[in-house]
């Protein structure tokens, strides 16, 4: 029964892997094509190829993400807060690149998580254990401090880049800039490898040492690559509603201001990924660093509405996926016992 399920919650992995993919393709290329730096066709590529990358370098982090801050019960207890924790990913984040507003799949992972281990516990279970660490360190302080850092240095860059190009002629400027943006959406494709491939690996390996599959130190080359596999899927199949959000109605951007974006998303990415081990929000970085230099043109220039439904996306996708998956836990909970 355990392995059965096992291989419920490795599709369930798969298939969280590919809507992130689907989600994100936008959120990496999206200031690119808004830009004219890249085609949309050549920017899905250049994303999918660099997803790929990132995520067959994500294993260790995500022995680190697996071992040191999420302890699941074992068994079925385990594997069902898994399933449920990913279903209620999958559906928030669908619901979200259905209505156009970009948001962390972190976050709806991990609140999944904790609303599930919650149920578990309630039906008399095992639940999570550190579930205060994963509050902290993967929700609160990523959520809290992140988008701040981005928005801040992304405002404050644009002022020493754009005295550096005081003497040369818009049109250059812009035609330089817009070279530029290709390495730069690539660095952010592979950032965002790094940093989501290792949470969809990491799942798997939870539930693979729940079920008793598998040992915690132990990393199976198939795991790394089906996360791969499944998040470059959902890059090509790559949905645009959250591009036009960013590109179109967040705030008005140009090549420089797409560059200055898209670089320090992909510093903050690395940082966080290799120097850190901390898991950061692709899409949180990006829509806020891109805020950040667009807003220092003038204030009229950002679209105040849209910057709080997304504010209040962001906050609501905990909740929400705690909620759902509480739901979903207590209806699989029969299974765990």
């Amino acid at each position: 029964m355990a392995v059965a399920f096992f291989a419920l919650v490795v599709v369930l992995a798969a298939g969280f892997a590919f809507v992130n993919g689907f989600r994100d393709v936008s959120t990496a290329v999206a200031l690119s094509v808004r830009t004219r730096a890249l085609t949309p066709s050549v920017a899905v590529v250049l994303a999918a190829v660099f997803n790929f990358a990132g995520v067959l370098l994500s294993g260790g982090f995500a022995l680190v993400f697996s071992q040191s801050w999420v302890v699941l019960p074992s068994g079925m207890s385990g594997l069902t807060v898994l399933a449920a924790g990913l279903c209620s990913a999958i559906l928030w984040g669908i619901y979200a690149w259905w209505r156009g507003v970009p948001l962390s799949s972190t976050h709806a992972l991990v609140g999944g998580l904790v609303g599930a281990g919650a149920a578990s516990a309630v039906m008399g279970g095992s639940s999570i254990n550190r579930v205060d660490g994963i509050l902290l360190v993967q929700v609160v302080l990523p959520l809290l401090l992140s988008p701040v850092i981005a928005f801040l240095g992304a405002y404050l860059l644009v002022w020493p880049v754009t005295w550096a190009a005081r003497y040369t002629q818009p049109d250059v400027v812009h035609g330089r800039f817009r070279h530029a943006q290709s390495v730069s959406a690539a660095a952010v494709a592979f950032g965002h490898g790094l940093q989501d491939g290792q949470r969809s690996v990491a799942v798997i390996l939870l539930g693979a040492v729940a079920a008793g599959v598998s040992d915690s130190n132990d990393l199976p080359f198939w795991v790394i690559l089906l996360v791969a596999v499944m998040l470059t899927a959902g890059t090509l199949c790559g949905g645009w509603r959250i591009s036009y959000t960013l590109g179109y109605k967040l705030t008005r951007i140009d090549p420089m201001r797409g560059f200055i974006a898209q670089s320090l998303t992909s510093l903050m990415l690395f940082v966080g990924a290799i120097g850190f081990h901390l898991p950061l929000s692709t899409t949180h970085t990006v829509t806020s660093a891109v805020l950040g230099a667009g807003t220092n043109q003038n204030f009229s220039v950002t679209n105040r509405r849209m910057v709080l439904r997304i504010l209040g996306f962001w906050v609501a996708t905990p909740i929400v996926t705690a909620a759902v998956a509480f739901v979903l836990g207590l209806a699989l909970s029969p299974l765990s016992r």
